[in-house]
């Protein structure tokens, strides 16, 4: 997939075509991860968590945000049973009702009862759990649509989790780890940027952890 011009220097015609792109991109990649069954489904998400328990950051972290699979998705629930395991705490996404494109991040216990938000998504009740400021996480659990061995990677589009973490703009490494987790099959030859893209410490799938910013 060729980079194509940033946003600024293209024409309407060439924004246009860009973002045709993606959007086709987008339901190949969705359509690959739909395709495999509940078995490989279940298979692909213990050995995510196999992989993941490898991650030094991961292991000491003791605020982890996930999210609850959807559309395919790899399913970080085994994730989400080992932390609370190893006397962690667990932060789901919730849509900020008071600021566009915004989350918050409300803890997520064994037994929260979970609604579903303007998406489909299920989220706890921000006003009956505790929430926690993005920064003060430890590591952050991405879903992606498609990644690159670079670290580029394609989410669904909304921007959500781009403007809730804007500031690890000047500091990739540090906390919050963001790691997008995805299928091995959501892998692509080469993914453009653009420059409001938040950079993530790593990308793990069932076979492996990929390193992108140390």
């Amino acid at each position: 997939m060729a980079d194509p011009l940033p946003p600024s220097l293209q024409t309407p015609s060439q924004t246009t075509a860009t973002a045709h792109a993606k959007s086709a991109l987008r339901s190949e990649l969705r359509a690959r991860r739909k395709a495999l069954s509940i078995t490989q489904q279940a298979h692909a998400s213990l050995l995510l968590l196999r992989q993941l328990m490898q991650l030094p950051q991961f292991m000491r972290a003791r605020h982890v945000a996930l999210y609850i699979a959807n559309d395919g998705e790899i399913d970080p629930a085994p994730i989400a049973q080992q932390l609370w395991k190893m006397d962690k705490h667990c932060y789901l996404p919730v849509l900020r009702p008071d600021k566009n494109k915004t989350l918050w991040f409300v803890e997520y216990t064994p037994d929260a009862a979970l609604t579903k938000n303007r998406f489909g998504i299920p989220e706890p009740d921000f006003r009956q759990h505790h929430k926690l400021p993005a920064q003060r996480l430890d590591v952050v659990l991405m879903p992606l649509v498609g990644f690159d061995r670079s670290g580029a990677r394609l989410g669904m589009g909304g921007g959500f989790y781009d403007t809730t973490f804007a500031f690890k703009q000047k500091n990739s490494a540090g906390k919050p780890y963001l790691i997008g987790l995805a299928h091995s099959c959501q892998e692509v030859d080469s993914l453009a940027t653009d420059a409001w893209d938040i950079p993530l410490f790593a990308i793990a799938t069932e076979q492996e952890i990929l390193l992108t910013h140390q």
